[in-house]
């Protein structure tokens, strides 16, 4: 089959990679546009367009797949079939019929849940004991199709982003390898999903990286975890914001939430409006992440200092 992939961040590149390393034919890649990044704005490759061009893959990059000039681009590969993964771009009717065996995506969720933008983040922040990987045939509505594949993976009291992300991207890349080897079997009966069901990861915004020290110690600990390490969950201390990282469930005591209530090297204990919770790194504006104990010893913190709730626009 004459494939082309459709994909962006290091998510989608992990899933380009294995098919590749799996010898399948790639006749072109679609990613968005570089962006400016950095203090210097300068324009990076996305991480699909580095990997396609390792490879001698040919790389579009319209602003839009849809219209003119991406379509006619992409017509003139005459895919079989279409694959996307993090595209960040909505197919439109046109392009979701173009290819004689359709356009599948792969997604970080159990579909109808987490539909959308950050379903690895949400499933994290809401406390879900699992998620997992669905391959689902495109339409117009957005991660609505049809599932061909699926498979579950348990969220450990362990995981945070990175953890989570890097597992899903393994299990992914090797379910998407199986798919498409198995074409035939797996999309023989579709399973077509319950609207009624789905819920929406929508994009993360900065308010929702706030932490809010007078929820519970379970629900600051998932707030923590879904935005480790990036971009970091954050409150406010001396008028500062600051970020949290490694964190875990401490104990069912409280005091003042927000309060720091012992540091030693493992990390400060810091209260919340129920229960208390294990936080082992800290970042102050302009620097690196530290231990608690090394800010303890450089006077940056000391025990019964109080963190607060950053105050929304």
């Amino acid at each position: 089959m004459r494939i082309v992939f459709m994909g962006t961040p290091d998510f989608a590149a992990i899933h380009l990679k294995k098919l590749i390393e799996n010898n399948f034919n790639i006749v072109g890649v679609f990613s968005q546009p570089d962006k400016p990044k950095g203090r210097g704005k300068k324009l990076l490759p996305t991480p699909v367009k580095i990997i396609a061009q390792e490879n001698n893959i040919p790389v579009f990059q319209p602003n839009s797949v849809n219209l003119k000039s991406g379509f006619e681009q992409l017509n003139e590969l005459k895919p079989d079939i279409i694959i996307t993964v993090a595209y960040g771009k909505i197919l439109k009717e046109n392009v979701i019929n173009l290819p004689k065996y359709g356009c599948w995506n792969v997604h970080a969720s159990l579909l109808p849940k987490y539909r959308g933008a950050a379903p690895i983040q949400r499933a994290i922040e809401n406390g879900e004991s699992k998620t997992g990987i669905s391959i689902f045939k495109i339409v117009e509505a957005l991660d609505a199709g049809p599932i061909a594949f699926m498979k579950e993976t348990p969220i450990y009291m362990e995981d945070n982003f990175e953890s989570l992300y890097n597992r899903l991207a393994k299990i992914g890349s090797e379910s998407l390898v199986d798919f498409l080897n198995n074409f035939d079997l797996y999309t023989k009966k579709l399973i077509y999903q319950d609207d009624s069901q789905a819920t929406y990861a929508n994009k993360i915004s900065n308010e929702d990286t706030y932490i809010n020290w007078f929820e519970d110690n379970f629900k600051v600990f998932n707030k923590i975890r879904a935005y480790d390490p990036i971009p970091g969950a954050k409150c406010e201390f001396n008028g500062e914001i600051i970020k949290l990282f490694n964190t875990s469930i401490y104990s069912s005591y409280n005091d003042i939430p927000g309060k720091i209530l012992n540091v030693d090297k493992d990390g400060a204990i810091i209260s919340t409006a129920q229960g208390s919770i294990r936080v082992e790194k800290v970042q102050f504006p302009g620097k690196k992440a530290m231990k608690f104990i090394d800010a303890l010893n450089g006077r940056k913190i000391k025990v019964g200092d109080i963190f607060k709730n950053i105050r929304k626009e």
